[in-house]
This record gives C-alpha cells, structure tokens and sequence, in this order.
C-alpha cells in the first residue's frame, strides 16, 4: 500500500511493446454449477426474465453471489472475432464463464473508444434492445435513449467516505473510462457514468450480482433520466456535436466544393465560397501565382486553375451559362404570374336593380 514508485529512466522510460495473446478459457465445461433456486413465483415472464406471482422482496432476498468474475488483465485476447469482423462482445466472458477462450466467435474485450456497432439497435453483446425500459430498469435497455449511467444499489459503505469512493471507482473503473459519479451515504446507493454507453451496458453485465471489498450482493440497474435541466442541455449538446462530426467524417471534401460552388454561381457571387483546406499541392501553385485584388470593393479575385483544379475554364462558363439561364427563366416566370389578369366578378342582383331608377320619386 506504501510503495513508493521510482521516476523512469532513460532506460525504462520507453515501455516495449506487448504481444498479442490468445483469450484465456474463463472455466470448463461442466465446471459452472446451473442449478437453480426454488422459484415463489407460479408464471415465468419473458419480458423479466423471472418468475412471477411470488413476493416482491423474494426477487433481492433469494439472490446469490454470482460464481465466477471476469479479470480484464488475464482473460482478454485475441478470438476469432478478430478474424472474422464480429463487433460484438462475449457475454460470457463478461460475466466470467466462457469456456471457448480464443475459440470463440465474439470478442473478448472490453470496447473500444472508437468501436461503432453495425446496428445501434443492439446493445454491445449483440441483443436487441426495447423501444422502453422495464419497470425495475434491469435488462438490456431501451434504443431510445443513450444512457450511459448505472444505479448501484445494496452497497456495503465504508465509515471512511474516501475510502468507499476508491471502492467504487476500484470495480467500476475496471470497465471503461467514468466521467462522474455520486454515492448516496446511509443509503447504499452510488451512481456511475461513464463516458461511452457501450461500457456502461459491458459493466452492468460484469458487476451484476458482484460483491465489491464486502460481502454484499450488489443491485445493477440502468439509472433513470438525470431531471436535471443543465444536465439535459448538456446531453442534447453533447449527441448533436457527435452527430455532426460523424457527418462531417463522412463527406467528401471535393463534392462539398462542387455543392457550393454551383449554388455560389446560381446566387451570382462567385467567390462566396466557405472555406476548404487547401492541400499542399495546391498551396504550392498559390504562392508560385499569387492572386491580385479586383477593382470592384478590393476583394481578390479567385484564381481559375487549368488543370489541376477542379473545374477548369470551359467548366466554369457554362456553370455561368446555365446559372444566368436558370435566373432568367425565373424571372421570365415572376412576370408571367404578375401579368396575369384576374376575371371580373359576375354582376350582383344590386347592379340589375340600379338601372331601373326605383329611388327617383317621379316614375
């Protein structure tokens, strides 16, 4: 607990790099005991996963330790996910049993940072996620919502608080990277978010019915919105920014140029263009032909390359060309609309009446 650890040398500073392994067979065939507890419910629900119809406190007073824990340091490896392209997690290795080790067609693994599912409908083991949450907010989760928080409950606390927030941040941080967390005392509750949901959905398979430095049983659920109106902000913020940049990953920069160039040319700005990263070729011939301010308000006029640019002149007149076509043909359309003269209104029983002079007194 007290060593004191030595500044790196010259010598060490400079870490060697590790070999991959192969996944490490968790347990045997055979060797997890499947037997199960006397159920109090009479109807097993699918939706739950459970019995029902029993008392509702028999659900957290039956449960049991679970028998096996995975250890990221000695059990992750290689497997022929690897291979073949599999995104998905084992579940089993999550939870500390799979028996095939590098065999096995899923990855063992925690996921990366970087790592994209194929469905986002599914969660990191490749379940099919629900349109809601269950009532008690166990269960794989919903795919209308990212959440990337845990409910931690049945926590045996510590009379020292610092030493209970390094107990939870010791297991919890076992699984991924936590932003921040919450412990309630006196109450045996803790909160945990992490920074990526695929982390949270592998944690809460592998801390599920785990006990931390006591011998509690610990409650894993998926915790509820955060009321919060900053936090909610912050979250609408935070999935708006990854969708634009994973917009912006994915457009082409040329086909973006081209976009704006037609729509610059049918405005009749020409050099209105948002600005794109030039590359280093096109640097080049920027500064072998610098570029000269126009006459009209000392905007420099932007050079037309021959060649190596984009578009070259003879593309650019006839964008030109159909551009000014484009705008005289709506013009030409404007006017047809304004010219077009409105039928007059059928004459009213008043207008017949009036002809007969019925308001002079002489007739």
């Amino acid at each position: 607990m007290n060593a004191v650890t030595q500044p790196p040398t010259s010598e060490t500073s400079v870490a060697p790099k590790r070999k991959l392994r192969p996944a490490r067979k968790q347990v045997e065939h055979g060797e997890i005991d499947k037997t199960e507890m006397i159920q109090p419910g009479k109807e097993y629900n699918v939706w739950y996963n459970k019995w029902a119809g029993g008392d509702k406190e028999d659900a957290l007073a039956n449960k049991t330790k679970a028998q096996t824990r995975c250890i990221i340091i000695r059990d992750a490896g290689y497997t022929r996910a690897d291979a073949t392209g599999n995104k998905y997690c084992c579940l089993f290795f999550a939870r500390g049993y799979c028996p095939y080790g590098y065999e096995c067609n899923f990855l063992h693994r925690l996921p990366l940072p970087s790592h994209q599912l194929p469905d986002n409908s599914r969660d990191c083991f490749g379940r099919e996620k629900h349109g809601d949450y269950r009532d008690d907010m166990g269960g794989v989760g919903s795919f209308n919502r990212v959440n990337r928080t845990l409910y931690i409950g049945k926590i045996q606390e510590s009379p020292d608080k610092k030493q209970a927030e390094e107990t939870l941040l010791r297991h919890f941080g076992e699984w991924g990277k936590i932003l921040r967390w919450n412990i309630l005392y006196n109450r045996g509750v803790a909160f945990v978010m992490y920074d990526s949901e695929l982390n949270a959905q592998f944690a809460k398979e592998a801390m599920a019915n785990q006990s931390m430095d006591g011998d509690e049983i610990i409650n894993v659920r998926w915790a509820t919105e955060d009321p919060n109106p900053g936090e909610i902000k912050a979250e609408a913020k935070r999935i708006q920014e990854m969708g634009q940049n994973a917009i912006a990953g994915m457009l082409d920069e040329d086909l973006v140029e081209a976009t704006q160039t037609i729509r610059a040319l049918e405005e009749g700005d020409e050099q209105d263009f948002y600005h794109i990263g030039a590359t280093k070729a096109q640097e080049e011939e920027e500064d072998e032909y610098p570029e000269e301010p126009t006459e009209e308000e000392g905007r420099p006029a932007k050079k037309v390359k021959s060649g190596n640019g984009f578009f070259d002149a003879d593309a650019l007149d006839n964008l030109k060309f159909y551009a000014e076509l484009a705008k005289k043909q709506a013009l030409d359309n404007q006017q047809r609309m304004k010219e077009r003269k409105i039928p007059p209104k059928p004459a009213g029983i008043a207008s017949l009446v009036g002809g007969y002079g019925s308001d002079d007194d002489s007739d």
